[in-house]
């Protein structure tokens, strides 16, 4: 098992814990965290997109002119696609872009994200993560002192109001539940931090089978 030290805000070690093979020393598996991300980013797409069809555009629908004798192409009214301000042909509309990826698969390519993570040394774990006041620039001075110098997911419960609040007006930081934790979060940021609580909470999500 991976043993990696915890650290306190001073960036001092207070202890250290030992990750799991199964979890955090998981082979890479590039293909599953890639599937993962477009999964993820899938289910955020809206699908509000629409255009209209010849029948929901503005206009007549009365036969402009009688069909033979004018010398003129058929026309059957205002709303066509051939006409200027009539209706599309097979544009978009409202759809759902989201997709089924198997639990299994989401589980093994977290694990994978993770022990990337853990293997390039950009995995913190911190003793406890909260804070005494919700200051942004305090906050990140904090996360730079125990050696984190890029984007960062933060780890730990919601309920450390003033941890979250410190961090959502920071584009380098991201704040996240230790049970919400996905592919994407992890993959776009370059380090891990977590708090000891959090850890146990995320490995024992991982660990059950289901």
């Amino acid at each position: 098992m991976p043993t990696i030290d915890v650290k306190d805000w001073n960036n001092k070690k207070v202890g250290s814990v030992e990750l799991p093979d199964e979890i955090f020393a998981y082979p890479y598996k590039e293909h599953l965290v890639h599937e993962a991300v477009r999964n993820y980013l899938a289910s955020l797409r809206q699908g509000t997109h629409k255009t209209k069809t010849r029948s929901e555009v503005s206009g007549s629908g009365k036969k402009p002119f009688r069909q033979k004798g004018t010398g003129r192409a058929r026309q059957g009214g205002a709303r066509p696609p051939i006409h200027r301000h009539g209706g599309t042909v097979f544009g978009p509309q409202p759809r759902d872009y989201s997709y089924k990826m198997n639990t299994k698969e989401k589980k093994a390519a977290l694990k994978s994200a993770l022990s990337q993570r853990v293997k390039e040394g950009h995995f913190v774990v911190i003793s406890d993560m909260a804070v005494d006041e919700a200051k942004t620039k305090a906050f990140a001075t904090r996360i730079a002192e125990i050696g984190v110098d890029g984007k960062a997911l933060l780890v730990d419960s919601m309920e450390n109001t003033n941890a979250v609040l410190a961090s959502r007006n920071n584009p380098k930081l991201q704040f996240v539940d230790a049970l919400h934790v996905n592919v994407y979060d992890v993959v776009n940021s370059r380090y891990i931090v977590l708090s000891q609580a959090a850890l146990d909470r995320l490995t024992e999500a991982l660990s059950n089978e289901r």
